[in-house]
């Protein structure tokens, strides 16, 4: 139950260069799925990054990523997940709530996503901070204030993408780190597993976006 948390924030927490690119320690792989943990000064909780090759467009995953209401259909435990305000195409606010059974209180954030591409490599990253102050804190629901991490997407061929993704989150509460740290290297591997699965839709496979160059 604890890794339903971390699938989600695995999926939106908020984006940062901040986490650095060394010492990380290999947990387990599978269909292609690596996972990787390290320590975080200062915090309880590790560091998570996972990595994997896709067989899609840049185009049709930052499609996927960009669509709010879908994370209900692919991340474990998604209560709600509400699209708050569309800047542009390639960038929104969003508002979740992470559905965890009792006797554990629900998790809920707001993030701002936007999504950039490197015009010389190609590169692709998708930054979403979380943001205070859009939505009021509810009674008995714990607001994620603390989440850094990195979506970078790479163009390997017409149909195939490098995926990396780091994140470090504090999921506040009364969740035991140890519990988080031994089970957070399954959530992510279900979560991309099902990421996959979402991407074999045509909605996606046939997704062009104006901003992204597969």
């Amino acid at each position: 139950m604890y890794r339903s948390l971390l699938c989600l924030l695995l999926l939106f927490g908020p984006v940062s260069g901040a986490l650095a690119q060394s010492g990380w320690k290999f947990l387990t792989e599978k269909q292609g799925i690596k996972v990787y943990s390290q320590p975080v000064t200062g915090s309880k909780v590790k560091a998570l990054r996972v990595e994997c090759e896709l067989n899609t467009t840049a185009s049709a995953l930052v499609t996927l990523l960009l669509d709010v209401p879908a994370a209900e259909d692919w991340v474990s435990h998604t209560k709600s997940c509400v699209l708050l305000k569309q800047v542009s195409p390639a960038e929104l606010y969003y508002y979740s709530e992470v559905n965890l059974p009792w006797p554990l209180e629900n998790r809920d954030f707001v993030a701002h996503v936007k999504v950039s591409q490197d015009k010389e490599s190609g590169t692709v990253t998708v930054h979403a901070p979380a943001i205070p102050g859009w939505v009021a804190d509810k009674k008995g629901i714990v607001r994620v204030n603390h989440s850094i991490g990195l979506w970078t997407i790479r163009i390997l061929d017409k149909n195939r993408v490098s995926v990396s993704y780091s994140l470090q989150v504090d999921p506040g509460g009364m969740i035991p780190a140890w519990a988080v740290n031994a089970l957070s290297s399954q959530g992510p591997i279900d979560s991309f597993i099902k990421m996959k699965e979402m991407l074999k839709r045509p909605v996606y496979q046939n997704a062009r976006l104006g901003f992204i160059t597969d």
